[in-house]
C-alpha cells in the first residue's frame, strides 16, 4: 500500500516541488494544510482567495485542510489540522523549508506533539538549484509578493523563469527567496489537472511587503 501524507501548503514553489517529489515517489497525498485569516477568507502572508485555493485543491485532487484562524493560538489550530490528516490515513505531515533550523524545530515540534511523523524532502539542497528543478519541471509560478527592503514591486506579478531568478540574483537578494525575499503563487505545472485561472489586481503595500491582488 502507499504511504499517505499530508502537506503544509502555501501554494508556493517550495511546498509545490516538496509535494511533487513526494508524489513522484509513490506516496499517496490525502490533505493540503493551509492556514486561512477569517477575517479576510485568504490564505495568511500570501494571500490568496478562499475561492482560488479551492480551485487549487480541485485541480491538484487532494483535499484541503483549512486552518482557520486569527492568529491566535495558532500552533494550536495546527496542530488539530495535523490531526484531522492522521484520521484520514496520514503517517506523516511534510514541508517545503529548506535551510532554515527554527521553521524546521517549529514544524517537527508541532507533528511530535501529535505523533506523526514530519517529513522535509528539500531540506540543506541548494537554493537556486532547486528553484530551477521547479521551473524545469514545467511549474508556472508568479511573484505574489515581495519584501520591498529587497526587491521592488516590478517583480510582482512575473512568472517565474530562470532569466527571473538570475535578475533577482544580480540585486543581491536570494534567488530561491528562503529568506521572505519573494513568495510565489503557483497556479499550474505537472500535477495540476489544469491552469488555474485568474486576474491580476492592483498593488498593495503591507507592512514591508508589497502585494499583488489576485482575483477570480
Amino acid at each position: 500500500m502507499m504511504k499517505k501524507f499530508i502537506l503544509s501548503y502555501s501554494c508556493g514553489k517550495d511546498s509545490t516541488l516538496a509535494l511533487y517529489r513526494l508524489i513522484k515517489r509513490g506516496l499517496k497525498p490525502v490533505g493540503l494544510i493551509v492556514t486561512v485569516n477569517k477575517d479576510e477568507n485568504e490564505s495568511w502572508f500570501h494571500r490568496i482567495p478562499e475561492s482560488i485555493l479551492d480551485e487549487v485543491s480541485s485541480s491538484l485532487d487532494i483535499p484541503l485542510i483549512k486552518v482557520v484562524c486569527s492568529g491566535e493560538q495558532y500552533e494550536d489550530y495546527f496542530e488539530e489540522a495535523l490531526k484531522k490528516g492522521k484520521e484520514l490515513g496520514a503517517e506523516m505531515c511534510a514541508f517545503g523549508d529548506i535551510d532554515i533550523e527554527s521553521h524546521r524545530g517549529w514544524c517537527t515540534d508541532r507533528c511530535n506533539n501529535v505523533s506523526i511523523d514530519a517529513e522535509f524532502p528539500l531540506w540543506q539542497e541548494d537554493r537556486e538549484e532547486l528553484t530551477h528543478e521547479f521551473i524545469e519541471a514545467g511549474f508556472k509560478g508568479i511573484i505574489k509578493c515581495c519584501n520591498d527592503t529587497q526587491l521592488n514591486d516590478t517583480y510582482l506579478g512575473k512568472v517565474l523563469t530562470k532569466e527571473v531568478v538570475s535578475d533577482i540574483k544580480e540585486t543581491g537578494a536570494d534567488p530561491c527567496g528562503e529568506n521572505g525575499e519573494y513568495h510565489t503563487f503557483v497556479c499550474g505545472g505537472p500535477i495540476f489537472e489544469k491552469d488555474i485561472k485568474f486576474k491580476l489586481g492592483e498593488k498593495l503595500k503591507i507592512n514591508n511587503y508589497n502585494h499583488i491582488v489576485i482575483e477570480k
